[in-house]
């Protein structure tokens, strides 16, 4: 590692010679969950049809002349593949468009303007519900239509269910990264005559507005579903689906055992090819630079239901299961919304990410409407020599005059020189990194970032994007007037160096693995193994690093824990038999649950209700786990 230039911060030396780190790991791109006792999944249009003619037949027996099916859509579902592949073989006597119950789209722009904002990157949370844009006399119209009708009745797409209260409730499921692929391809926004557009802009429609009234509606009609339909497929012979009530308790089952979510992976224009290399990712033109494998607003979780996978969005688990996930108390104190999340920068062979600051909690409540901002850390995965993380502003540099000179920069096109006016800090593996709202920061060339992070992850004001395009070809929007209003001037190069960034000292690993240093312990036990790491005081995240040889015996104590194997190649994650899955008390030798295997880079949630559980190291050499949970949610 190079020596510390005047005005930055030195790092310390790790022994980087770790064959087994070195090689590609048994990264699994598709984890799922055995649902216990389910029963009843179907595969195929075929399939999913005579499973609708055996609830249609059920309901019409008290439902005479006419039986009503309401096929409920996440916006972006594909409606015409379903109208051709599930409701035509069905012959309903009347189908009912949702959007013909809705409002103009151009009234539905003007309703949502101030949360949709003419901002190419940011909105305003929206607090609609789907009832807010239904159109009385067109809903009148289709009502007095669906009572005239004899026989079936089909209403299909988002909203359906705002006709009247259906006999058989049918509902097609979306991921968020298979609607981001499908707007991508030219689909459209909901009521928003847009294939064209910006992604960006498609995107902040989707975060701010569609997402929210779905999801509002999706948590309202959850319990009664009768039939979920896996509707992520392109081709509409892949389609499955599985009884509501499965669905329902296989989210019940994800919010009781240790689970993976499914990650995806993007490409960036910093590039990287770390992520490529380590987890077998297919080769892309362009280097992937994110990895997204710890966010339920954005990631997925998949169902196996006697081996067939059902994908739903892992917000359905948070959804529908918060005080098992979260913990009570975590709930009481964000709602149903998961407050952490894990992912991946690679800029491994690539560039530097963009010089940037997030917003103060004040700021992201006026102008986003958020009740907490994207504070965050970098946890150092990987790191060559010579890798760095740009923090602060040097000691001496004004707010003023840097402001000044970006300023400059994005007018003329001249380069900014960075290194002037912000602390180039060099890391290593397993430093940690605090970057609590309103600190410039961004991470260099060649290096792996594991940010963990609150959730909100969409709020970065770019100061400076070492004068490059987005893989658009477009110019990435820079904020530097938002910017300015959130650095934080007093986080210098000594407050930094004393405050933010946290060294992986030499021998510790050794210290907690000698005999004795392995016994139970708890996140919040100062006597207990594992170092604490990296965030602030001023973030509500709480971090620790555990290393173990063998095994580790943990209690969740009441919060959700979402932790990252960091070295090793393997882990076995085992409930002992306390928490909630285990209602009749099991004997800790023999859990009614497989135990989850989490490989080398991994992310992994265990929920609030499991209690007390046990890593046990199952790879090459010594493994060690990153933890984060809720600070201060202790309820024993």
């Amino acid at each position: 590692m190079r020596n510390a230039p005047h005005g930055t911060l030195g790092p310390t030396t790790h022994d980087a010679a770790d064959p087994a780190r070195r090689a590609p790991s048994s990264y699994v791109q598709r984890p799922s969950l055995r649902i216990e006792g389910a029963t009843g999944a179907v595969c195929g249009p075929g399939a999913i049809v005579e499973r609708l003619r055996t609830l249609i037949e059920q309901a019409s027996l008290a439902s005479s002349p006419r039986t009503i099916l309401a096929l409920e859509c996440y916006p972006g579902v594909d409606l015409a593949a379903l109208r051709e592949a599930i409701v035509r073989p069905l012959s309903p006597a009347l189908v009912i468009d949702a959007d013909e119950l809705m409002q103009d789209a151009a009234d539905i722009q003007e309703r949502i303007a101030d949360c949709v904002t003419d901002d190419r990157v940011f909105g305003v949370m929206s607090h609609h519900v789907i009832d807010d844009f239904l159109d009385e006399r067109r809903l009148s119209a289709a009502r007095e239509r669906a009572a005239a009708a004899e026989g079936l009745v089909v209403v299909l797409g988002f909203g359906a269910t705002c006709l009247a209260r259906p006999d058989v409730l049918a509902y097609a499921e979306l991921t968020r990264w298979e609607v981001q692929l499908r707007w991508r391809s030219g689909a459209p926004n909901w009521k928003a005559d847009n294939p064209h557009e910006d992604q960006l802009r498609k995107f902040k429609r989707g975060y701010f507005f569609e997402w929210r009234v779905a999801d509002r509606l999706k948590r309202r009609i959850l319990p009664d579903v009768d039939l979920l339909i896996d509707a992520n497929a392109q081709d509409p012979s892949g389609l499955t689906a599985i009884p509501g009530a499965v669905w329902r308790e296989g989210l019940r089952q994800f919010a009781s055992r240790p689970f993976r979510l499914v990650p995806y992976f993007d490409a960036s224009p910093w590039g990287g090819t770390w992520m490529e290399d380590r987890f077998g990712l297919a080769p892309k033109k362009a280097n992937y630079g994110w990895a997204f494998d710890g966010v339920p607003e954005e990631n997925s979780v998949i169902m196996d239901v006697e081996g067939t996978p059902v994908e739903v969005p892992a917000m359905d688990v948070v959804l529908s299961q918060p005080d098992l996930l979260l913990g009570p108390l975590v709930r009481a104190r964000f709602g149903a919304e998961f407050p952490i999340r894990f992912d991946f920068l690679d800029t491994w062979d690539g560039g530097n990410l963009s010089l940037q600051v997030h917003p103060r909690t004040e700021y992201a409540f006026d102008r986003f409407g958020l009740a907490y901002t994207q504070d965050e850390s970098y946890y150092i995965f990987d790191a060559r020599e010579g890798s760095t993380v740009y923090l602060g502003l040097k000691t001496g540099v004004s707010k003023g005059e840097f402001v000044a000179a970006l300023e400059r920069a994005q007018k003329t096109g001249e380069k900014l020189d960075v290194e002037r006016y912000v602390n180039a800090i060099p890391v290593s593996r397993h430093d940690h990194v605090s970057i609590p709202a309103g600190t410039i920061h961004c991470s260099g060339s060649n290096t792996v970032v594991l940010e963990i992070s609150a959730t909100p992850y969409i709020f970065t004001f770019k100061l400076w994007d070492w004068g490059r395009l987005g893989l658009d070809g477009k110019p990435r929007p820079i904020n530097i007037e938002r910017g300015a209003q959130n650095i934080v001037e007093g986080r210098d190069t000594a407050y930094c160096n004393e405050r933010l960034v946290n060294r992986m000292e030499p021998g510790e690993a050794d210290a907690q693995l000698a005999p004795g240093a392995q016994g139970a312990a708890s996140l919040h036990d100062d006597e207990g193994p594992g170092t604490h790491t990296g965030l602030s005081e001023m973030e509500f995240i709480e971090t620790r690093r555990l290393w173990l040889a063998d095994e580790l015996t943990l209690d969740t104590r009441g919060t959700v824990n979402m932790l990252n194997l960091v070295e090793g190649s393997a882990v076995e994650v085992m409930p002992l038999g306390d928490g909630a899955l285990f209602a009749n008390g099991a004997d800790e030798q023999s859990p009614k649950a497989d135990p989850l295997c989490a490989h080398y880079g991994e992310t992994f949630i265990v929920p609030a209700s499991v209690g007390r559980f046990r890593i046990r190291n199952v790879g090459r050499g010594r493994a060690a786990v990153v933890r984060a949970c809720v600070r201060n949610t202790e309820t024993r």
